[in-house]
């Protein structure tokens, strides 16, 4: 019984993943997963930002199965928190807009200008928008800001 949980498991994991594996050209891309939700995160430039330099952020977010989650089914919210993580509060609330990039239609996006070097925790969370069929998510990436 224990051995069919983990497979099960493992099982689910590949299902949310391969869509990702198929469409995701090479390059510095993470995946997270939370519930039956993954993203794949992207900051520009190549994962490495700069102090006071904009960067163009984006999550390619997707239910089991593949399917594309885009903006106008999500309310999803996205908070930048310096590390270590001193307060519950966030040092930056960027907006979220809807970004048509690499294959990607309609995605969750912002803008982040970071006022330091240094290491930053990215939370994305969201929830379905009426019509919208996933669960409830917590994502999180860090990433270091450099000079």
């Amino acid at each position: 019984m224990r051995l069919c949980s983990k497979l099960c498991s493992k099982l689910k994991l590949i299902s949310i993943l391969v869509p990702f594996w198929v469409l995701a050209p090479v390059g510095a891309h993470e995946i997270e997963i939370s519930g039956n939700v993954a993203a794949m995160f992207h900051i520009e430039p190549n994962h490495n930002p700069k102090v006071g330099v904009p960067s163009k952020t984006w999550f390619a977010l997707t239910r089991r199965g593949g399917q594309i989650i885009p903006l106008s089914q999500c309310n999803c919210q996205l908070a930048v928190y310096s590390l270590p993580q001193k307060s519950k509060t966030p040092l930056l609330k960027p907006s979220l807009s809807s970004l048509n990039v690499e294959r990607y239609r309609g995605v969750p996006g912002a803008t982040i200008t970071f006022p330091q070097a240094g290491r930053y925790q990215l939370t994305l969370t969201g929830t379905p928008k009426s019509g919208a069929n996933f669960q409830p998510f917590s994502l999180s990436y860090q990433v270091t800001v450099v000079r």
